[in-house]
């Protein structure tokens, strides 16, 4: 059985505004992530994410709960848990006046890293970036700002990765080579992100969390069986009487999950793709026009598991 790298006991935190409001950023989060896997954090902006992962991380205090990191309490053992983690915040934790390998060099300094210079060759080459290091950050690309600051993590050789958004706003190939090079690492690495295609390629497991709640953990496997279950249409219709029937009778049938109006027509969500070939047949009594299917936003996902 794989050994618990991190544990969470109803985990809280609660911010208090000036004017006494509060918010509750994290409500009793409860998860368990083993030794060697990818475990995604999966949700809309403002979900919480990056606060689980500041505190896990030692950077914010619990208001109330507690942690466990590789079986030390998190609050009462935080330095020891330090030396044994990496961050990575975005493109947040590197300096955009100095060279990336100044970068690098100073990073080493200090955590005090051995042989530093070859282990800077190596990381940044397997990056595809050590051709680049001369530079200064602020002239690199998007994705070459993420490549050092996943290099500055790498270079620690730390025991749990905690990586926060580490592939947003890049372009399509930089991003499949990235996910490459993390399935690549065999570390244990908790990944939050709300691009699903993210997580759906890289975690064995994902919690889905949504305004501080964790609204359910699920497997790799089970997150793209809730994906193929249903299927959402958007069709334009622009007869008046005939959209009111069409409407009527959508909402009689079974497999129909949700219907919206749109500007022209009609939003829905068929529970299967099995009702596919029916729903098209029931289209096809009515004046219908540009029938075309909805790739799934991580909204449908949500909706979904609420």
């Amino acid at each position: 059985m794989s050994e618990k790298i991190i544990e969470t006991f109803d985990l809280t935190k609660e911010y208090r505004l000036k004017n006494g409001e509060r918010i509750l950023a994290l409500n009793k989060i409860n998860i368990s992530i083993n030794e060697g896997e990818i475990f995604g954090l999966l949700g809309p902006n403002g979900a919480g994410k990056t606060t689980l992962v500041s505190i896990l991380s030692t950077l914010l205090q619990p208001t109330s709960g507690s942690a466990k990191i590789f079986g030390l309490d998190l609050q009462k053992n935080a330095k020891r848990i330090k030396r044994k983690i990496g961050l990575m915040l975005g493109d947040e934790m590197i300096y955009y006046r100095m060279t990336g390998l100044d970068n690098l060099k100073f990073f080493a300094r200090i955590y005090r890293i051995k042989n530093a210079k070859q282990k800077i060759k190596d990381i940044t080459t397997n990056l595809g970036i050590y051709n680049k290091l001369g530079d200064y950050v602020s002239n690199f690309s998007r994705g070459q700002k993420l490549r050092i600051a996943l290099s500055r993590v790498l270079l620690i050789d730390a025991d749990l990765l905690f990586l926060d958004e580490p592939l947003l706003g890049l372009d399509p190939k930089t991003t499949r080579e990235l996910i490459k090079i993390l399935l690549d690492l065999n570390k244990t690495i908790l990944l939050t992100s709300h691009q699903m295609h993210v997580v759906q390629q890289l975690c064995e497991r994902i919690a889905f969390l949504n305004k501080g709640n964790v609204i359910k953990v699920d497997t790799h496997d089970n997150y793209i069986k809730l994906l193929s279950e249903f299927i959402k249409i958007r069709f334009n219709i622009f007869d008046r009487a005939k959209k009111l029937e069409l409407e009527n009778e959508l909402r009689s049938l079974n497999y129909i999950k949700n219907i919206s109006k749109s500007k022209n027509g009609f939003v829905v969500s068929i529970s299967d793709y099995k009702y596919y070939p029916t729903f098209l047949t029931c289209l096809g009594k009515y004046p219908v026009q540009r029938v075309q299917e909805i790739e799934l936003t991580l909204d449908d996902v949500f909706v979904e598991l609420s």
